[in-house]
């Protein structure tokens, strides 16, 4: 156990790579059942072994935990650096836990090149998890583009008739961003050796340099004062990767149409864990490393906040398609999880985080429900629908505990995070707070609206009279997910607790990083 412990956020990242190998050795000798149960066994272990970060993680500590540093490209300051806090230490175990749900969700739906598809499901799980736990900026960037690669496969083989269309338009808009990133970390790099002498890489280091740090606003270069520019522009390098990634109002379009085509499990998965790499992005990188560009964002990202929350809520009540409806609730739910974030201070920090979890988990829930009704019905239009409740009376219930979940009903996982991001959100500007309370109002209309006409009233249409409900496999899959759902929302300490001194921490670097300071007056001898 000692020599796990020692390298153990590099066995989590690792396994489904290593299992994804095993496939593709494999792939011409392994029947798709076997293949199928491979997969399933190594991202369930990788599950299993995640759960030893939870024991091992202490939330009373600051700063990162189970580090581990060796050498990759150390004359340019590139190390293999992971380490978690957290934040990151909740992201990690969603994506631990969400992947072989998803695995056993896709067991009937995937009946072409089923091998490719599950190794491009386990590769997609190292990208996603070394992302979450990388500390090295070229070690994250790596990751970072890794994912893209599996997920566009994922649309553009599997998913439905505009699957080439909506696969490339993931790919652009999210490379656009990449790249803009990438230049804005070379920017990092070169800023530091200026100003050390040092190639260094380390976000770490990077973010807490000592002395007149780096991109520190009062440093005077050239007789002016030129870092506050220099943060402004670097961050918004980096906000607009992420805020593709989110997607954030108005760079979303790409989100209806990868969810439409994609698979149910590439839905999933895109909903439950890739768009928080746009969300964690901000929390780990964007707010540490410019704190002054921050603040000075804040007014902007708290209206696209805003009309994330409502112009998405609104988009979702004329939707026909459940699934685009499911789709365009991510756009109004993840712009509460930037509210909190905006909101700089812990309640909002510690809400926009946990709401990541949340969403995670109640919409990932929400696609695998419709993808199990695509299943029996292969249709998704909601008005194909309607008493459905009568056939399928287990399934019209989990999909009525998830909606509500997903509305924020008290008790349910929902209802913590959007509180906590409203508290936040009114602590640093009530108006704010009374608009984006509407997105609460917004969500319980269009899901509540979409949960009567699929469940409720008369059988009208003869294919649904037929309806087989749940299998013994789908209701496993579900219970797994309303158990954290349920948990959350009834005993949420556990998890907030472990988010507290990394939130904290986080706000006194924003605060301290972007508060004005007085330079130095020069010193008698130094005087003219």
């Amino acid at each position: 156990m000692a020599g796990l412990d020692a390298h153990l956020l590099t066995v989590v990242t690792f396994l489904p790579l290593a299992t994804a190998l095993g496939l593709l050795l494999l792939n011409t000798r392994l029947p798709a059942a076997a293949a199928r149960v491979v997969a399933l066994a190594g991202s369930s272990l990788t599950f299993v072994v995640s759960l030893r970060l939870w024991a091992r993680f202490d939330p009373t500590e600051t700063g990162f935990q189970l580090v581990e540093r060796a050498p990759w490209l150390p004359d340019y300051g590139i190390y293999y650096f992971v380490g978690i806090d957290g934040i990151s230490l909740l992201l990690v175990l969603m994506t631990t836990f969400l992947v072989p749900l998803t695995i056993l969700g896709a067991w009937n739906d995937i009946q072409k090149s089923v091998r490719s598809f599950l190794f491009h499901m386990l590769l997609l799980e190292t990208g996603m998890l070394g992302a979450f736990v990388s500390l090295n900026l070229f070690q994250f960037y790596v990751f970072w583009e890794v994912m893209l690669i599996p997920m566009y496969f994922i649309i553009g083989i599997w998913g439905g008739p505009r699957r080439i269309y909506a696969a490339v338009k993931f790919f652009l808009y999210t490379m656009f961003g990449s790249l803009l990133m990438l230049v804005a970390m070379l920017a990092v790099y070169y800023l530091h050796f200026q100003e050390f002498g040092v190639l260094n890489l380390d976000f770490v280091q990077v973010a807490g340099a000592a002395g007149p740090g780096l991109l520190d606003t009062t440093i005077p270069r050239g007789g002016e004062a030129v870092w506050w520019q220099t943060q402004t522009w670097l961050f918004a390098a980096f906000a607009l990767a992420f805020a593709i990634k989110v997607p954030m109002v108005p760079f979303h379009t790409w989100l209806p149409d990868a969810h439409v085509e994609a698979p149910t499990a590439g839905s999933v998965i895109l909903a439950g864990v890739l768009l928080k790499m746009g969300t964690y992005g901000f929390v780990r990188f964007a707010l540490p490393l410019f704190p002054d560009g921050t603040v000075s964002f804040v007014p902007l990202f708290f209206g696209l906040s805003l009309v994330g929350i409502l112009y998405g809520s609104l988009v979702a009540m004329v939707q026909s398609d459940i699934k685009k409806l499911v789709a365009y609730s991510s756009v109004a739910h993840l712009g509460f999880v930037m509210l909190g974030v905006f909101a700089l201070n812990s309640e909002g920090l510690s809400g926009g985080v946990l709401q990541m979890v949340n969403h995670g988990l109640s919409t990932g829930a929400l696609f695998l429900l419709v993808g199990m009704l695509y299943e029996r019905r292969h249709t998704r239009e909601i008005a194909q629908f309607g008493g459905i409740a009568k056939p399928m009376p287990v399934f019209a219930a989990l999909f009525g505990i998830v909606v509500m979940s997903s509305i924020g009903l008290p008790a349910l996982n929902g209802f913590v995070g959007e509180f906590l991001i409203l508290v936040g959100a009114y602590d640093a500007n009530p108006a704010v707070a009374v608009f984006a309370t509407l997105g609460v109002i917004l969500a319980a209309a269009y899901l509540l609206w979409a949960y009567r006409r699929i469940f409720f009233g008369p059988v009208e249409h003869a294919e649904n009279r037929g309806l087989i409900d749940l299998n013994l496999r789908e209701k496993a899959i579900l219970v797994a997910l309303l158990v954290p759902i349920v948990w959350i929302g009834v005993y949420p300490k556990p998890f907030l607790s472990r988010l507290h001194a990394s939130v904290s921490e986080l706000v006194q670097v924003v605060k301290e990083g972007s508060a004005p300071q007085v330079a130095a007056a020069p010193a008698a001898e130094d005087a003219p």
